[in-house]
């Protein structure tokens, strides 16, 4: 969904807020897609804070498909979204953000701002670094696979130190048979 700023970024201390309908499906981490199950509506305020510039807050809450990053099993996470955003109209781009490049507004197509551009940055950003089921979530074994949080399987778990392989070695090279 767009919407159009031009009246907005034109009007000194000009003042929008509205509510827009995102019309996203799934949304992409890491070269992965999860599934977005509820999207309520973003809520949207526009203000103009300068010749050519606003100020765009807004919030949004998504439920998404995840799964688990230790035992794998379906998960949803509901994320809360807030933020605050300064754009600005494509004839006063700021000459700072010129030389840095650090003017990020791939979500404005000249007057015209993409609600669902701006919702997949914000999502990105906040994206949790670690899912989980549960907090005490015991994941699976490395050896079988086995869900460990249903009960301990059999596996040896015993992993040697890698330092005392040398030393092992000498006690069984002197070892008679």
């Amino acid at each position: 969904m767009f919407i159009n700023l031009t009246e907005v970024l034109t009007s000194e201390d000009k003042v929008l807020s509205i509510q827009a309908e995102a019309d996203m499906t799934e949304v992409s981490v890491g070269g992965e897609d999860f599934k977005i199950l509820e999207k309520p509506p973003v809520c949207l305020t526009f203000t103009n804070i300068g010749k050519g510039k606003a100020l765009v807050e807004g919030q949004a809450g998504i439920r998404v498909a995840m799964n688990c990053d230790r035992c794998l099993k379906p998960v949803e996470e509901e994320m809360m979204l807030r933020f605050s955003r300064e754009v600005h109209a494509p004839d006063a781009v700021p000459e700072q953000a010129e030389e840095d490049g650090s003017d990020d507004q791939s979500f404005m197509d000249g007057y015209q701002m993409n609600v669902e551009d701006l919702l997949n940055n914000e999502i990105i950003i906040n994206w949790p670094s670690k899912v989980l089921c549960r907090p005490d979530c015991k994941g699976i074994c490395i050896q079988c696979g086995k869900d460990l949080n249903t009960g301990a399987c059999e596996c040896d778990t015993f992993v040697p130190d890698p330092r005392m392989a040398v030393i092992k070695d000498i006690f069984h090279a002197n070892k008679e048979v």
